[in-house]
């Protein structure tokens, strides 16, 4: 690990791995200085498949800065962070100093600790209801961030949008590039990234939305019928508004892992483009819908395996 003479950067950074990304890619590095940390985009590991434009790897690279964000203000500093400071390096996508001393407020503490405890829970949640404080949390997360959280039972769209995710999931099953491109990153315990086996959900005996198959499960259990199904939109789509829903969509994981939610992904519609446009006609053609996940209540999983901060973090040239 490269020496700095400002530890909170360490432990930052530590949190800065533990974001979600796409197939568990982490397609981040990072570059430090005496008291600041760039985030960049790895492009070597943008998924060249589903995720051909780096949509996806961009929006995991904005909750990882949102995870260095929040463990600097809650060691007591405050973040300068600046979104993409130089078009000339493409790969630098933000840049976060050590500004001031800062007292952290609760929400920030809160935020911070649940980074360890936040994971992709693949397996079946429970019938429990989610109430209406906790839905209003999740959508308050996403406000704060100037993004906005769509839940599509309450919009009225559950099953419309469950045939567009059933669709989309069977479109990228009948493509063997994408097929090849998962089994890449997917079902092995010996990598220090992509989705084990153990961390995969079974097989579905039944329930509204597809699983997407990590791994050969042999012991198929159903999964919820009326589960809570969460779109985020932001009413832009150029790269900033793409790192800025990163750090939206991390907010509302964070948040929910307060309130006891697990949270997985349904990204097959975020893959397909037609299938983004028509979710986004289908959410009112305004805003464009970044990413697409189930809430829940569910039983402990496992967490996927993260690269230690000597492969992704490198000294920053002087």
């Amino acid at each position: 690990m490269i020496l700095t003479d400002f530890p909170v950067l360490t432990t930052a950074l530590e949190a800065a791995v533990r974001a979600p990304s796409p197939h568990n890619t982490q397609p981040w590095f990072f570059e430090l200085g005496r008291g600041v940390v760039e985030v960049h985009l790895d492009e070597d590991r943008v998924l060249e498949v589903c995720d051909p434009d780096g949509r996806e790897a961009r929006l995991a690279c904005g909750a990882a800065l949102l995870n260095i964000e929040l463990a600097i203000a809650a060691a007591g500093w405050f973040p300068d962070t600046d979104l993409m400071p130089d078009l000339s390096r493409p790969s630098l996508l933000a840049r976060v100093e050590i500004g001031d001393r800062h007292r952290p407020g609760t929400e920030e503490l809160r935020l911070a600790a649940a980074i360890p405890r936040r994971y992709s829970n693949r397996r079946p949640f429970t019938d429990q209801p989610v109430p209406t404080p906790v839905r209003n949390a999740v959508r308050q997360a996403a406000r704060v961030e100037d993004a906005r959280l769509v839940l599509v039972d309450e919009a009225g769209h559950l099953e419309a949008a469950a045939t567009l995710i059933r669709r989309a999931d069977h479109l990228q099953t009948q493509n063997e590039a994408f097929q090849t491109e998962m089994r890449a990153w997917t079902g092995t315990h010996d990598r220090d990234d992509g989705v084990p086996a153990f961390a995969g959900g079974p097989r579905s005996a039944g329930g509204l939305l597809p699983v997407r198959h990590f791994h050969e499960s042999v012991a198929p259990r159903p999964y919820e019928q009326d589960p809570v199904v969460a779109v985020l939109t932001t009413s832009d789509d150029g790269p900033v508004a793409r790192l800025r829903a990163g750090r939206a969509m991390q907010r509302v994981l964070l948040t929910a892992t307060t309130e006891g939610l697990s949270a997985s992904f349904y990204s097959q519609p975020m893959e397909i483009p037609s299938a983004r446009a028509e979710l986004r006609a289908l959410l009112g053609g305004n805003d464009y819908p970044q990413t697409l996940f189930r809430l829940g209540y569910g039983f402990p999983g496992v967490p996927t395996p993260r690269r230690p901060l000597e492969a992704v973090v490198r000294e920053k040239a002087s």
